[in-house]
């Protein structure tokens, strides 16, 4: 296995840790084995379960005991529907699937101090899994950033860097300090997305081994979409499933830039306005990944032929006539609160119950059919600690 440079295809081995190739653009990993059924390990209750799959040595797991999150039964306008509980990761968020892996990994290569950009849940996730792998972290966040998030993050004893300006601006200086400082970003270092397919194994595994319909994910950098995609296509290639789920992808209106992207047509960044949003957590106006984002989205519309593609009201990366989509609304920041607001108005476009649609596998009568659709939403742990901005100190 090695490292992929998405521009040139040059390869670099996995021995040396690295966030992008000598051209500057992202890497990406190769296609891993994947596994079967058999080859899961019943006796982990964590995403370890599916260490088989991982291309990291489990042996040496820098874990707090992160995924196998439960699927809670809701109602949505009416319709039945169960919601992937991922606030419920030690950190409180999804971000921890993808550290658990990346930070296991580094330090597996002998790294001892990081760098990270985050509006939040990724620095408060990087930060408590540094702190149990004993690697000394420095996170970047927006100035703007809630207090709660930076209390999170300082907590775990990261230093805690603030900057003014909007999201990417803080991308752009953790770049800048990216030569003295190895760059852990869960949007370039591939690992994270290695980590956040443990997503596509759960929701297989705890349908009854069989793939969902549908996947509804807030969208920012794209990680779960990604990961859903490693994931469910790795479960294809070893017929464990026979067809891929449709993935769609919930971002702001004021800062959609997949949606610039899917609308125009292509799958590279196209310039598009950005306004404030209070969705945060999502408000990335230049993601990295754009095309592995945009492809499979594109891609799970025209399985089956069944469908039309298209993006509804800035909101949603792909769509199929006579299916039911739901998200989770039972989340507390404005990041979903964001979310279940252009759900409502996807629901109210067309999408709906069907009962050609293939039946759920959980309590559901062989005359009662829905479609099976799953949300990762993520809640941020409040704390009433308080932090005062500083400058960099040097971490030597």
């Amino acid at each position: 296995m090695h490292y992929i440079d998405a521009v040139t295809g040059v390869r670099y081995a996995l021995d040396e840790p690295r966030w992008r190739g000598d051209s500057g653009g992202h890497l990406n990993l190769g296609d891993a084995p994947g596994l079967n059924r058999a080859d899961i390990d019943s006796a982990a209750n964590s995403l370890w379960r599916y260490r088989r799959a991982l291309l990291v040595d489990a042996k040496s797991a820098v874990t707090l005991g992160e995924g196998w999150t439960p699927l809670a039964r809701g109602q949505w306008d009416g319709i039945p529907v169960l919601m992937k509980l991922d606030y419920l990761m030690p950190s409180g968020s999804f971000k921890d699937r993808g550290m658990t892996v990346m930070v296991t990994y580094l330090k597996s290569r002998g790294l001892t101090r990081v760098l990270e950009d985050s509006s939040g849940n990724a620095g408060a996730s990087l930060s408590a899994y540094c702190a149990a792998a004993g690697i000394r972290c420095r996170i970047l966040v927006p100035e703007t950033a809630s207090y709660a998030k930076i209390a999170q993050i300082a907590a775990c004893g990261a230093e805690v860097v603030t900057i003014k300006g909007a999201r990417q601006d803080v991308a752009d200086a953790a770049l800048a300090m990216s030569s003295e400082i190895f760059y852990a970003s869960h949007n370039w270092q591939p690992f994270f997305a290695e980590g956040t397919k443990t997503l596509a194994y759960e929701l297989w595994e705890q349908l009854g081994f069989r793939a969902p319909d549908n996947v509804v994910v807030p969208v920012g950098y794209g990680a779960n979409v990604l990961g859903c995609d490693r994931g469910f296509s790795e479960l294809m290639r070893n017929g464990e499933i026979s067809r891929m789920p449709r993935l769609f992808g919930v971002q702001a209106a004021n800062c959609a830039p997949y949606y610039a992207a899917f609308r125009a047509g292509v799958d590279h960044f196209v310039p598009a306005a950005v306004g404030a949003t209070i969705a945060e957590g999502i408000a990335s106006s230049k993601p990295t990944r754009m095309r592995e984002v945009l492809v499979p989205v594109r891609a799970s519309g025209g399985t089956g032929g069944a469908g039309e593609q298209r993006l509804l009201r800035r909101t949603y990366l792909g769509r199929r006539r006579r299916r039911l989509v739901t998200v989770d609304c039972a989340r507390r920041d404005q990041e979903g609160r964001n979310h279940g607001a252009r759900a409502h108005r996807l629901r109210t476009q067309g999408i709906r119950k069907d009962r050609r649609v293939a039946e759920t596998g959980h309590a559901a009568s062989r005359r009662q059919r829905q479609s099976r659709c799953y949300l990762t939403p993520y809640l941020v742990n409040q704390s009433c600690m308080r932090f005062q901005p500083s400058s960099a100190a040097s971490l030597r």
